[in-house]
């Protein structure tokens, strides 16, 4: 791998997110909401409940998340965690993985995000610089060629121009009953 390469394979990964995102901006995909999980301190010993803060807006691309509003633009995330915004309704101490879901909920709730908005959380920013050259994330440079990986632990890659044209035309023209 060439200097020269890995260089010209990180700006054709900036090329191709951009594309990518004009593509979704054209056709008016919707976009869903990038937010931070924040636990409050204590003041003068009263425990304030968490809340997810609002970051932007963010177009959800597989393993991605592209920048879609003037706070996000240009930047791209790994997909962390992501929340439907909806009643979190009481305790119910069915189960771990449902009060851990039902506690997001009520976070997402008071961090003001519209009702049924998608908040994504717990994402990992991606830099698009040459830290990218044998990253070990979902998006990395490998041999000069930008690629996707489905998580950070997954051992296969994906073009990333060969990703991005796939998981785009799915969100830009979804198969018929896909969004019924």
């Amino acid at each position: 791998m060439t200097d020269e390469g890995a260089a010209d394979a990180v700006r054709r990964a900036r090329d191709l997110l951009a594309d990518a995102g004009n593509r979704l901006r054209e056709a008016a995909v919707r976009d869903e909401a990038l937010g931070e999980y924040v636990e409050p301190r204590a003041v003068l010993g009263i425990r304030r409940e968490p809340t997810i803060r609002s970051l932007g807006r963010v177009w959800r691309v597989g393993a991605l998340l592209l920048g879609s509003s003037p706070e996000t633009a240009g930047r791209v995330w790994a997909t962390g965690r992501i929340t439907r915004v909806t009643d979190p309704g009481r305790q119910q101490f069915v189960s771990v993985s449902a009060e851990v879901r039902r506690a997001y909920r009520a976070a997402a709730a008071k961090g003001h995000f519209a009702e049924g908005d998608t908040v994504n959380h717990g994402a990992v920013p991606v830099p698009l610089d040459d830290t990218l050259v044998g990253a070990a994330g979902v998006l990395a440079v490998v041999d000069d060629e930008p690629v996707v990986r489905w998580s950070a632990t997954a051992g296969a890659v994906v073009p990333l121009a060969d990703y991005l044209r796939d998981r785009v035309a799915l969100l830009v023209d979804p198969p018929r009953g896909a969004t019924d």
